[in-house]
């Protein structure tokens, strides 16, 4: 994933930013203690909204404990803590989401960016078997997803949707794994698959000037440049509304609050900061 996946901190509620940065210190605490301290370094709000979700789908949020920044040990913090696995499956995701995408840049990149992603590649390998061990089911989705994707941006005649359903379907079978019976693995999937989608085009408009000038693959460089925003923008609002339609009949109750501020603000506030070059409310500083 792409690190599109943020809140939008001025429509938050002070308790609600403060649970929020817990979760994502909690992430990052436990990333470094299922892998390595360097593997935080890899931390993105994508996985941050993952862990959140899986909490609050689970309800296994158990509290919030104070310590230290491992990464600047003068900061305070507060760590979310859970009863279950969520926190452990999210560095999971994390860390293999991060091996593949290294992988794809080895192709794709050029020659200096491709050397220091072979340097880095060996770590993330180690790391990526232990996840891949613990959450095979994990593996294999990602794994699909970079072999589709490939092949997808290998045919000539790939246009927006084929380009874009191995990201969304990735996601959708990630989250359909999550689902308590059959009605809510439909919900978590539906909601996955245009979530996965608006993550893989909103990536596609950000590097879209980029992959024009290189040559490379991209869904949106045959439109017409004089409505390649407004089509953007319209493809993007299509994959928010049919998210947000399944994310309504979920039984979101634990960071409901925070869920519904990405949905309706943050994601919203990232794409139009994309495309339009709007100006986006930031956070203050880095969590």
């Amino acid at each position: 994933m792409f690190g599109y996946l943020q809140v939008h901190k001025s429509e938050l509620l002070v308790r609600e930013y403060e649970a929020y940065k817990s979760v994502y210190c909690g992430l990052c605490k436990q990333m470094g203690k299922d892998y390595s301290f360097l593997t935080r370094l890899s931390l993105s709000y994508d996985c941050t909204f993952y862990a959140m979700l899986l909490m609050s789908l689970y309800r296994s949020c158990s509290g919030f404990d104070n310590g230290r920044c491992r990464f600047n040990p003068l900061k305070k913090c507060s760590y979310a803590h859970c009863e279950d696995k969520s926190l452990s499956k999210a560095a999971a995701f994390s860390v293999i989401s991060v091996y593949y995408k290294l992988i794809d840049d080895i192709h794709d990149s050029k020659f200096f960016k491709r050397i220091i992603t072979r340097l880095i590649k060996p770590f993330f390998s180690h790391w990526h078997k232990k996840a891949a061990k613990n959450y095979p089911e994990l593996e294999v989705c990602v794994a699909d997803m970079l072999q589709m994707q490939s092949e997808a941006e290998e045919n000539p005649e790939c246009g927006i949707d084929e380009a874009a359903h191995p990201t969304a379907n990735m996601l959708s079978r990630v989250l359909e794994l999550e689902g308590k019976d059959d009605i809510e693995k439909r919900v978590l999937s539906e909601f996955g698959y245009h979530l996965g989608r608006w993550i893989y085009l909103i990536d596609a408009a950000d590097d879209y000037e980029n992959d024009k000038k290189r040559g490379n693959f991209n869904p949106f460089t045959d439109k017409d440049e004089n409505a390649v925003k407004d089509i953007m923008n319209n493809t993007l609002n299509q994959c928010l509304a049919r998210a947000f339609d399944a994310y309504q009949l979920l039984n979101i109750t634990d960071f409901k609050g925070i869920l519904d501020n990405m949905m309706l603000y943050g994601f919203p506030a990232k794409q139009n900061a994309v495309i339009f070059g709007q100006q986006e409310v930031k956070n203050d500083k880095p969590i």
